[in-house]
């Protein structure tokens, strides 16, 4: 009988911390529920940060996430880790919509991470040896991006009517047996030396002290479909936290950071 006291105690004292947890998360933004937002690291992290800052101003509270690849921060949202996530273009996001079945919706953009491709070899995509190797990130979008980049520069020739979905097989033309190597996109800045030339996006790119305008052999123009999106579960697209992330990009002390920071190699809104 006198355990029964005790018993209740430890009872209620687990139920009013689920009922507080319950009313945190009708409060995403405060510091009791941080909206919880994941990001891959560098560039997109750097601007999410200047975000957050942003947010700060009128008390609204985030919390980021960093991932090290393109896989885990959808894998995180899905499985309710983070509440929204800010790296993958439209392309990446159909494309790990059809592959794992994710109820995903985008809110808004956020920049575009231009996607150069660079060499320590050659001054001129032309100068190309026979037989050169040429990297590429090996995730289906970022990969057919590399290949229409490249073939927009002239490198081979990618068969009628390819597009972002392009892979190594849908090169019709290719005189100078241009070897394509496909590498995960976070490491082929450090495989530069390794290869005749490089696709590289930009948030992988500047933080390897390459600025795709300035360095860049064949840039992408501020037309690219692959601007970055604010993305979280369906049924929280239109919910006050989410729309006042993906605003939060348009401040202007978000684009002059961009703009000092990465001097036109990330476009904000584009």
């Amino acid at each position: 009988m006198q355990r029964r006291p005790f018993l209740l105690a430890v009872a209620g004292g687990l139920f009013l911390p689920a009922a507080l947890r319950a009313q945190g998360a009708a409060e995403i933004g405060t510091a009791a529920r941080p909206l919880r937002v994941g990001v891959t690291s560098g560039v997109h992290a750097q601007v999410l940060e200047q975000v957050r800052d942003v947010l700060a101003r009128e008390n609204f509270v985030v919390k980021i996430t960093e991932f090290a690849d393109f896989i885990q921060p959808n894998v995180a949202l899905a499985g309710g880790e983070i509440d929204i996530n800010t790296y993958q273009h439209q392309p990446f996001l159909d494309a790990q919509k059809a592959q794992r079945g994710y109820d995903f919706v985008p809110v808004g953009k956020t920049v575009l991470t231009v996607m150069g491709v660079f060499s320590r070899k050659v001054k001129n995509l032309a100068d190309l040896p026979n037989g050169a190797r040429v990297a590429i990130p090996n995730d289906p979008t970022n990969g057919g991006r590399a290949l229409l980049l490249l073939a927009k520069a002239g490198v081979f020739k990618l068969r009628d009517g390819a597009d972002f979905k392009a892979t190594v097989a849908d090169i019709a033309e290719n005189p100078k047996r241009i070897r394509i190597v496909e590498l995960e996109a976070a490491s082929i800045a450090r495989s530069l030396d390794d290869v005749d030339a490089a696709a590289i996006t930009g948030n992988y790119a500047v933080p390897a002290g390459l600025n795709p305008l300035k360095d860049g052999l064949a840039v992408e123009g501020a037309d690219s479909a692959y601007t970055v999106l604010v993305v979280t579960r369906r049924g929280d697209e239109n919910k006050p936290w989410a729309q006042k992330l993906a605003r939060a990009y348009a401040d202007p002390a978000v684009k002059a950071f961009v703009e000092k920071t990465f001097g036109g190699s990330v476009i904000v809104g584009a």
